[in-house]
């Protein structure tokens, strides 16, 4: 039996929820949304999983949940790397695809910035800055080609055998 590719998205505190949900519905793909207790979400379309407080609960059943072939919406490198490992996809909410020959470079990118915040005697530098609809659409283009690969290579897969 074939097993259809889910979205899972990382949804504590994701600005991209409508979208993943408006695209993945156009496209006729399941999403489940993971958030912790501190968050409330609510959806017309999505299944919703909240998680047990507790560093990194989300994650982590983010990650059981997830299977190859599925596509994880995260910014967390962490996850994301993960994600990959098991054989899904993953895009930042900036639209920018994990894969496994840049997850590497990415995971060492935060690793310095953390290590750079904790030497420098000011902790908090400045936030991300605001999101614009440049941001949405970005995001909108690279999550629907996202889906498009992911559709070729099953495909692919499938031909195969």
């Amino acid at each position: 039996m074939e097993t259809m590719t889910k979205i899972f998205v990382d949804a504590d505190a994701c600005p991209v929820v409508r979208i993943v949900e408006k695209i993945a519905e156009k496209n006729g793909l399941p999403v489940v949304l993971l958030c912790d207790t501190n968050h409330v979400l609510s959806s017309e379309y999505s299944e919703i999983r909240v998680i047990g407080a507790g560093a990194d609960a989300v994650d982590f059943a983010l990650i059981t949940a997830c299977r190859r072939g599925d596509i994880v919406v995260t910014q967390d490198y962490g996850v994301a790397a993960m994600a990959l490992g098991k054989g899904a996809y993953g895009i930042h909410q900036s639209g920018k695809w994990y894969t496994n020959d840049n997850i590497d470079q990415m995971l060492m990118e935060r690793h310095l910035g953390k290590k750079a915040r904790r030497a420098s005697s000011r902790n908090h530098l400045k936030g991300p800055r605001k999101r614009t609809e440049e941001d949405d659409k970005h995001f909108a283009e690279a999550f629907q080609r996202l889906i498009e690969h992911v559709k070729e290579q099953s495909q692919r897969q499938k031909n195969l055998s």
